[in-house]
């Protein structure tokens, strides 16, 4: 039926040629991964251990004080409920010294309306030059740019310009 040749079939393809430029970003690749792996780990013993053991010793601390408080409570309440045998003591005769005292009259005891609202307006103003109120005097330091400032933007914006130089620089080489 059909009249190929059968040899022609059998033969393997031709090889590709290696794509160097392509290993040599692959590798450059996986060299960043592996740097961004082993940073990650040493960030994570550095710095989260070091503050995970010592939120563990402040937990540890605040359970022993809690059983503390726990048992001087149970104790109190145990000392409240048992009932003890007091004596009261017997009364004993005080002589009664009388004093004579100055009375006064009953319009010495109400204040002048006039001299309460001026008081009372004096220790509103002084209440108010105590009070302070909460004013702003800086910026959050809050971004990426508190972190590193403007040298490490213009380092960042370097590196991605050449990061783009060097991919359009990949893609326009020539294939051997």
């Amino acid at each position: 039926m059909y009249d190929t040749d059968q040899s022609s079939l059998d033969a393997q393809p031709p090889e590709e040629s290696s794509n160097r430029t392509f290993l040599i970003a692959a590798g450059l690749l996986g060299g960043i991964v592996l740097l961004s792996l082993a940073c990650l780990a040493g960030y994570y013993v550095f710095f989260v251990l070091p503050g995970q053991s010592g939120g563990q010793n402040t937990a540890n601390a605040r359970a022993t004080q809690n059983a503390q408080v726990a048992i001087a409570l149970s104790a109190t309440a145990q000392a409240i409920a048992f009932p003890t045998a007091t004596s009261t003591p017997l009364p004993t005769q005080t002589p009664v010294v009388a004093q004579a005292t100055a009375t006064s009259s009953p319009s010495a005891l109400t204040p002048d309306p006039a001299t309460a609202t001026v008081a009372a307006a004096l220790t509103q103003a002084a209440q108010a030059q105590l009070t302070t109120v909460p004013t702003s005097t800086a910026l959050p330091g809050t971004g990426f740019a508190d972190e590193y400032g403007a040298p490490g933007l213009v380092v960042l914006g370097v590196t991605l310009i050449a990061v783009i130089f060097l991919a359009r620089r990949l893609r326009v080489a020539p294939t051997r």
